[in-house]
């Protein structure tokens, strides 16, 4: 098949994912991730975007892998000189990584969109695959605990995502608009894939964009989800505890369940297999595999499978039209 693959992808799950498929591909430049943006927010008069960068910096082979936020070997100079003037650098941004928020920030003053100014900089990090934000317009996670409304990143980072989410709300979503380039690469797409991403505060905004998710659900090609669960557990981050607390089961069920009548495919991992029957019955194909990513060369692995995976199940829609 050719492989004109649209990914959607947040956070460290998504951003290794898309790295084993930009490995996987022998076009990776036939790749577009669309990354989710409303954890998006302001500091120090700068744009961060910390799921874009993540894939960005991934990607670039700058990760690094020991955080799974930032630059590799980063030095922190400028937040060192930050506490000297007595400011609290509660979200650590290296000195090299303050220099993809500067620049985005001044692209972004001077007009350009965001869909521009993260081309401009993944490419000039080398990087082949297309990323683009899921909107231009701005949106705002914003997570509802016992104690009261939070930013999303003083949940996630300040607080360390301690505390027991009871809602999550997408401000300002019903008015942004989707990026007309992710609209055009769906529309094209052979397969979309939804990387191990959580799919509450990563995929949950993209989809929840209006227009996307139906773009989504009109691609010629199969949607394969990869779990970001196993064995009842997130591999990273607070995927578990929002879908405890938000009620949904957790485990690769629950995660195929939340994606129920939109997925024709899920990846589950192997010990996860006894759940496969009762995935099946919601009317999506299960593949059992290794779904953990524990380095470079088992996400180019996992990636040559989702693919594989990916033209058993378009040939198996073509043979039944």
């Amino acid at each position: 098949m050719t492989q004109r693959i649209v990914t959607l992808a947040g956070g460290v799950g998504g951003a290794k994912l898309a790295h084993g498929l930009q490995m996987a591909l022998d076009d990776p430049t036939m790749m577009t991730v669309i990354i989710n943006t409303a954890d998006d927010f302001q500091l120090y008069g700068l744009h961060i975007s910390p799921d874009i960068d993540t894939v960005m910096y991934t990607l670039a082979g700058l990760a690094n892998t020991a955080t799974g936020w930032g630059v590799r070997d980063d030095t922190f100079t400028t937040l060192t000189m930050m506490s000297q003037y007595g400011e609290d650098p509660w979200f650590q941004l290296g000195d090299r990584d303050f220099a993809t928020h500067i620049l985005r920030t001044r692209a972004l003053r001077a007009g350009t969109t965001l869909t521009v100014a993260t081309t401009s900089l993944a490419r000039a990090l080398g990087i082949t695959p297309t990323l683009l934000p899921m909107t231009d317009d701005p949106v705002a996670t914003l997570i509802d605990t016992p104690g009261g409304r939070l930013d999303f990143q003083d949940y996630f980072v300040a607080r360390r995502h301690a505390d027991i989410v009871t809602d999550v709300v997408l401000d300002g979503i019903a008015a942004v608009r989707p990026s007309p380039a992710a609209l055009d690469a769906l529309s094209t797409a052979d397969a979309v894939i939804i990387c191990p991403s959580n799919p509450i505060v990563s995929i949950g905004p993209i989809l929840a964009v209006p227009g996307l998710r139906d773009a989504v659900e009109s691609a010629s090609g199969p949607l394969i989800v990869v779990s970001p669960i196993v064995g009842g557990e997130a591999l990273k981050g607070p995927a578990a505890l929002m879908m405890e607390g938000l009620g949904h089961e957790v485990s690769a069920l629950g995660v195929a369940r939340m994606y129920a009548g939109l997925a024709t495919g899920i990846v589950i991992d192997a010990v996860d297999s006894a759940l496969a029957p009762a995935i099946e019955a919601l009317g999506m194909q299960a593949l059992v595999t290794d779904a953990i990513m524990r380095d470079d060369a088992g996400r180019e692995r996992l990636a040559r499978e989702v693919l594989d995976f990916a033209t058993t199940l378009a040939a198996a829609r073509a043979g039944a039209r």
